[in-house]
């Protein structure tokens, strides 16, 4: 298995299929093989060999699934570079993996500018020559031979960098088989496959992102590129190119419903027939609103990580069902939840989720220390997230591990107060951190995004938390705040808010 694999095998089968579309531009499966194969030539070209990493800094754009195809064509491994990183980031991420060659979108020249003439790296620039030859001039000027280069399935095609929620990005090492076998199971769960028309929403940068973008193009689908987000136009892309899947995270649905009563309803948005959202909670209040905003949608709820890929998976029958639930396994996934001392927890005991499957990531590069702690001797692996197991075996997340609060000796998890705070009229969203307590240990703080026109009021959201949470769940220090910070996964990042808070950087009222 090579993630390459799909678009030769497409590139034979439909040649005058198109791919993709970004804008106004379109490039066919014929059109996407050569280029792969020309960029593929070129890497080699200038003295590349197996497993070497190429750094790629791009945005959404045409020519992300045939870099991604070229590179895996040469039979080395892309690092993916998120084109929000400040130079000292990027920095880190390309000396870390070790990146021979970059190919960037020249606008983005400046976040790599000066490692670049330091390092002497090798440079393409789509759209510019800041830092060396220009994309299409090199593509014109290599040879259209594929070089089929021979690697492993189980070998790297990705290191992708985590977001450094808690601390330095570690790089998860992925192999073709974890995602080609992802992208196959994403076609038999929503149907991608010829003449299907999805979205890339999410950015290609990022794990989910990427997985979600390159599996229509995989097995034989178009994707249509969303350049960078803009809730009304997800709605106008959806409705110009017909398309009828689409990933999502939380956050893009609250923005969507930020537009106002009305937007989806003024565009024509009869082709979606599919939604999957993934990346944190997707708080029931908003899942309603999904469900009722898109009826015809089937609405799948999924977790996973970028180590793990997908775990589990609520399809639309069960949305209704179990609230609050993620599913349960995914195709070719096993589980379990144990406690602190590895046993197995009773139905309805919080525990911690271990999985093992095929996606698994290799391990966290030049890291050996984090990959043992993270994986069991028979080959499962946790993200260190807590869940609840029912009796029908389907998963509810607790909470991270690492955001459990310790309050007085007692356990409070934030997604559960998050939840409440969710159907409260007033509260566009909100996140729960623990604040170090000389008296109780930690305490409980909420910062809120309130909607338009709403103030912050301590007392109403205390009555409303009080009546579905016990008492010493309840928030002791509200704040309100602006958007909430969020990598590139649509995560919170809890440690910058209780940064915040130490520093008292953030409006507040306290209760």
């Amino acid at each position: 298995m090579s993630i390459a694999g799909g678009v030769r095998e497409f590139a034979r089968a439909t040649p005058h299929a198109v791919a993709v579309i970004d804008g106004d531009r379109t490039l066919t499966f014929a059109a996407l093989d050569e280029r792969a194969s020309r960029l593929a030539q070129w890497l080699l070209g200038i003295g590349l060999g197996i497993g070497d990493r190429v750094a790629v800094l791009l945005g959404n754009r045409l020519e992300y699934p045939e870099v991604a195809a070229g590179i895996a064509k040469a039979g080395l491994v892309m690092v993916p570079l998120n084109p929000r990183l400040t130079p000292i980031e990027a920095r880190f991420v390309v000396e870390h993996s070790d990146a021979r060659a970059l190919v960037l979108d020249d606008a983005l020249a400046d976040v790599v500018g000066d490692l670049v003439v330091e390092a002497g790296l090798p440079t393409l620039g789509i759209g510019g020559t800041r830092l060396g030859p220009a994309y299409e001039t090199v593509l014109a000027s290599s040879s259209a031979t594929d070089p089929r280069v021979v690697v492993g399935e189980q070998d790297p095609f990705c290191i992708a960098y985590t977001s450094g929620t808690t601390g330095r990005p570690k790089g998860v090492v992925i192999s073709h088989r974890s995602r080609a076998l992802t992208f196959y199971m994403s076609a038999l769960e929503w149907g991608l496959g010829t003449g299907r028309v999805s979205a890339a929403i999410a950015p290609m940068y990022h794990g989910a992102g990427f997985a979600f973008g390159f599996a229509p193009v995989f097995t034989g689908g178009t994707v249509t590129m969303l350049r960078a987000w803009d809730p009304e136009e997800v709605l106008a892309l959806v409705e110009r190119d017909r398309v009828q899947s689409a990933f999502l995270v939380p956050t893009h649905a609250q923005m969507i419903r930020a537009l106002g009563e009305g937007a989806v309803g003024r565009r024509d948005i009869a082709s979606l027939d599919t939604l999957y959202f993934n990346a944190s909670a997707l708080p029931w209040a908003l899942k309603e609103w999904v469900m009722e905003q898109f009826p015809a949608c089937g609405v799948h709820e999924l977790y996973g990580s970028t180590e793990g890929g997908i775990v589990t998976n609520l399809r639309p029958v069960d949305q209704r069902r179990k609230p609050g639930s993620v599913g349960h396994p995914w195709y070719l996934t096993e589980i379990r939840v144990v406690d602190e001392a590895g046993e197995p927890v009773a139905p309805g005991e919080p525990g911690e989720l271990f999985s093992r499957s095929p996606y698994l990531m290799n391990g966290y590069h030049d890291d050996p220390d984090a990959t043992a702690a993270c994986t069991t001797e028979d080959g499962f692996m946790t993200c260190g997230d807590l869940v609840t197991l029912d009796e029908e075996g389907y998963v509810s997340i607790v909470d991270r591990k690492k955001d459990l609060i310790i309050s007085g000796g007692v356990n409070v998890y934030p997604r559960e107060i998050e939840e409440v705070l969710a159907r409260h009229p007033a509260v566009a969203d909100s996140a729960v951190v623990g604040a170090p307590d000389a008296t109780w240990g930690e305490t409980v703080v909420a910062y809120v995004v309130l909607r338009p026109g709403a103030d912050l009021d301590p007392a109403a959201l205390e009555a409303h938390c009080r009546a579905s949470l016990a008492g010493f769940k309840v928030p002791r220090s509200w704040r309100a705040s602006g958007p909430l910070p969020r990598n590139a996964a649509g995560k919170v990042l809890k440690g910058e808010l209780r940064r915040r808070h130490t520093s008292h950087r953030a409006e507040s009222i306290d209760a």
